[in-house]
């Protein structure tokens, strides 16, 4: 199992980072279709684009958090935000529960669709069968999930260059067949777009904001680190792969974006692998790898609203002493709870949860976050930096 305790601190960050953004999700193919491929040519380089804003809003906001000592995010949104912190810290609250009752939704709804395209049992059964799995799971074997998190999504991004690199090299003609066809303008399978570049830019933007609301996950990593040169050499490590990654995905799904089949799944790696080379072999292992990526992200974001509740619950004790039980039966209550919850979301289903619940959490995210990294950038210095 991979110990990120080992790593150069630069590359762990840069790591975690990465993990923050690639699951289940990215690994079925749907973000890259309703956020780039969906928006025409433009999508050989707005992945890169959407990097570069999440890299630039991720350095900032790390570096202000190692300087000032602000290693969770309520700290820093005090610290940061000065006297507008009643109003823009617990807006970012809001931001921080949307994510977290999202994401487990998104984890449901990949899980079950994939399983859907694998045995045919209808969607709301494939997710009830993921749901039981994440409740159990976050109840009984939180830390083990936790411990594996980083040995997964390494797993996942190994698991599809398997799939990618051979099916990209067989199916390289028809890769440039579809670029061509987007370059003249013609859309792909079940897109709704004109193909223009101010279209195409705001959704890389979109993008780029509804990830970014994960940054309050990463101010704890900073802490370690004796230099900010390590910070600044982790976002490019970070820049660089999520990029790379990214464009190996987008061109693997080009080879499905004219199949009409598309119209008619919402895992497009699935279709993807079913068309290419090995099938036998790589949908199996595909399948199984984002399903992994989903219940765990499902269980570590409804253990980490659970640890939220309890805590708080426990707060209002006035610090008695809390017996096991006791403690059980609110865990496992309030996870049955969320867990429910999400499930009832996952109901809408994936591709809509993707392209609207996302885009609501980064129009969010761009109020609690990206608007005030901006005006603190243009028009506060570091000395005052306290005081926005």
């Amino acid at each position: 199992m991979i110990d990120k305790n080992k790593m150069p601190l630069a590359i762990g960050i840069a790591f975690v980072a990465f993990t923050t953004q690639f699951g289940g999700g990215f690994a079925s193919g749907a973000q890259l279709y309703q956020y780039f491929i969906n928006y025409g040519i433009w999508t050989l380089i707005m992945p890169i684009v959407a990097q570069l804003i999440l890299t630039l809003f991720f350095w900032y906001g790390l570096s202000y958090a190692y300087r000032r000592k602000t290693y969770d995010y309520r700290s820093f949104s005090n610290s940061f935000y000065g006297k507008y912190r009643y109003i823009l810290s617990n807006l970012y609250e809001i931001v921080y529960l949307m994510l977290i009752c999202l994401a487990p939704a998104v984890a449901f709804a990949t899980g079950g669709s994939t399983l859907n395209m694998l045995t045919g049992i209808p969607y709301f059964l494939c997710t009830l069968i993921i749901g039981v799995f994440i409740f159990g799971i976050a109840l009984f074997g939180t830390n083990i999930v936790r411990k594996a998190a980083s040995t997964l999504s390494v797993v996942i991004i190994i698991g599809l260059i398997v799939v990618l690199v051979p099916n990209i090299i067989v199916q390289w003609d028809t890769i440039m067949s579809s670029i061509g066809n987007l370059a003249g303008g013609i859309m792909p399978v079940g897109s709704t777009q004109t193909g223009s570049f101010v279209g195409a830019l705001w959704r890389a933007v979109v993008y780029a904001l509804f990830q970014l609301a994960s940054i309050g996950l990463m101010y704890q990593h900073v802490k370690p680190l004796t230099d900010e040169k390590q910070l600044n050499l982790s976002m490019i490590y970070m820049f660089i792969v999520n990029s790379a990654c990214m464009l190996l995905a987008v061109f693997g799904m080009l080879a499905v974006a004219y199949n009409p089949e598309l119209s008619n799944t919402s895992v497009p790696m699935l279709l993807f692998v079913q068309n290419g080379v090995g099938t036998a072999i790589l949908t199996p292992i595909i399948s199984i790898l984002i399903i992994l990526g989903a219940v765990s992200t499902g269980v570590n974001m409804i253990a980490g609203i659970v640890n939220r509740v309890v805590g708080a619950l426990e707060a209002r004790d006035n610090n008695q002493e809390i017996s096991t039980s006791k403690n059980r039966i609110r865990s496992t209550i309030t996870s049955f709870l969320f867990t429910v919850m999400t499930f009832a979301i996952a109901q809408f289903g994936l591709l809509p949860l993707i392209a609207k619940g996302y885009s609501y959490l980064g129009y969010a995210t761009l109020i609690a976050i990206g608007i005030p990294f901006i005006l603190h950038a243009l028009f506060f210095k570091e000395k005052k930096s306290a005081k926005l």
